[in-house]
């Protein structure tokens, strides 16, 4: 089917007026409606639908929870299923044969020596509740309260979640380089510039003067999303295990937006061979409704019952959806189909960067792709690299929007366009999403460029 780009339409009186009202009524809090003045009112894969009449290409996909894209037939079916069954909606913990089919799903997509001998452990519906468990399991296990993290993290709004992120200050929590290569904290990126972060970690852990005890565990995502999609290295990953095994650290791999295929793998601790000793997971295993559970070597069970609980740990909806939603991405090899696909929308906006100096830095993984936008003119002459155009980002988002596109900002000061597209995207549709996405930028920059020789922009 062939992807048109949707004409301007007035706005309706009643889309206008949901969104006036939601103005009123929701707190200063909210984020996406800020950015997407949209009302979606049917969606389907790729494709929503506004109130207004536009149709939009989502590459947000829920912030990573849509694996299957919008109400796909499988998730829909699952659900009618166990509606019209007459099964309970809400059991608390109890066992029941929906909880039961998600979890033997669940297991089968794990790496065989991490399931082998794993627990799971259903959470609020929320990922952040699921990194709240997974830093009281860690310390309840080892008896020990400190934790390692990394700048540039996002694990969650909660209060230990907010901790353990970049920009915290908590003092339980000894904040770590995250490897990059675009903008190294060591000036060098690649290999070199990993190993020198590898290091600084060995060395404040083994340096009796160091200030940093040993912590209850180390939590890092594979991939950092919010960050700015910055993929850790495989080595690096490794290094991060040994260092960990070696000190009896407990390991986390937050996978709450990097699982379920998103990155070319069924999970992105596989790419490097690490296996964790907890994974965090949220987001897509829930077929697009709320889902949060952690999986974990059972030698870390130390829990007694009760120590971590939840009235909606229990929905049997969202667990059909998941399953369904597993079973789906595994049987047809949509992260082999996330890796090529990925591939050659990197490849093509890389190729991008080379006619518009503005796009410092393109990155990812399957697809999980985030474009840097910089300003080349405004940096220092003993620069490593410009600095980043939070403006000129914004402005690449409205401009996508304006075409029909749902992109997300990430990174440091918002200045990375993040696309996060559904598994099942087709050809055709990654074609409409880059060329909507190099108009738009196209358009931005020279909107920028105008209001900068006209002094309006500083």
């Amino acid at each position: 089917m062939a992807v048109t780009e949707p004409a301007p339409v007035a706005l309706p009186a009643a889309h206008e007026g949901i969104l006036r009202r939601q103005s009123l009524r929701e707190s200063a809090a909210r984020t996406y409606a800020r950015s997407l003045p949209i009302v979606p009112v049917r969606a389907r894969g790729l494709t929503i639908e506004g109130a207004d009449g536009r149709r939009y290409l989502d590459c947000l996909s829920g912030a990573g929870t849509l694996a299957l894209g919008h109400n796909h037939p499988v998730v829909l079916e699952a659900i009618r299923k166990v509606i019209d069954s007459g099964a309970p909606l809400h059991v608390l913990d109890l066992a029941t044969p929906v909880k039961d089919a998600f979890t033997t799903e669940l297991f089968a997509t794990l790496p065989p020596q991490f399931a082998d001998d794993a627990r799971v452990q259903f959470c609020g519906p929320a990922g952040t509740d699921a990194v709240e468990a997974a830093l009281k399991l860690v310390r309840t296990a080892t008896g020990r309260s400190g934790l390692l993290a990394f700048t540039g993290a996002y694990h969650g709004m909660t209060a230990g979640a907010l901790d353990a992120s970049g920009g915290a200050t908590d003092v339980r929590v000894t904040r770590l380089p995250f490897p990059q290569n675009y903008r190294c904290p060591f000036g060098i990126g690649g290999e070199r510039g990993a190993e020198l972060g590898a290091r600084w970690t060995e060395n404040l852990l083994d340096d009796s003067k160091g200030g940093v005890s040993t912590p209850a565990g180390m939590i890092l995502e594979p991939v950092q999303g919010e960050g700015g999609v910055i993929p850790a290295p495989d080595a690096w990953m490794r290094r991060m295990r040994e260092i960990t095994a070696a000190r009896s650290i407990p390991l986390i791999a937050d996978e709450v937006q990097t699982g379920v295929g998103r990155t070319g793998a069924f999970w992105a601790v596989e790419h490097s061979g690490v296996v964790p000793d907890v994974m965090v997971l949220s987001k897509a295993i829930g077929g697009s409704l709320p889902l949060a559970v952690i999986v974990y070597r059972s030698e870390l069970d130390a829990w007694q019952p009760g120590a971590h609980a939840g009235t909606f740990r229990g929905n049997q909806l969202a667990m059909a959806a998941g399953a369904a939603t597993l079973a789906f991405v595994r049987e047809n090899r949509l992260a082999d189909r996330a890796a090529t696909l990925g591939a050659r929308m990197l490849g093509r906006l890389q190729g991008l960067a080379a006619a518009h100096p503005c796009i410092g830095d393109v990155r990812g993984r399957g697809l999980m792709i985030g474009v840097e936008l910089v300003d080349p003119d405004a940096a220092a002459p003993d620069a490593l690299v410009p600095p980043t155009a939070p403006a000129l980002a914004a402005a690449v988002q409205q401009e996508c929007l304006n075409r029909g596109l749902i992109v997300e900002l990430g990174g440091r000061h918002s200045g990375v366009v993040r696309l996060l597209p559904p598994l099942t995207l087709t050809d055709e549709q990654a074609v409409a999403v880059l060329d909507r996405f190099a108009d738009a930028l196209a358009d931005a920059e020279r909107s920028m460029r105008h209001r900068t020789d006209n002094g309006q922009l500083h």
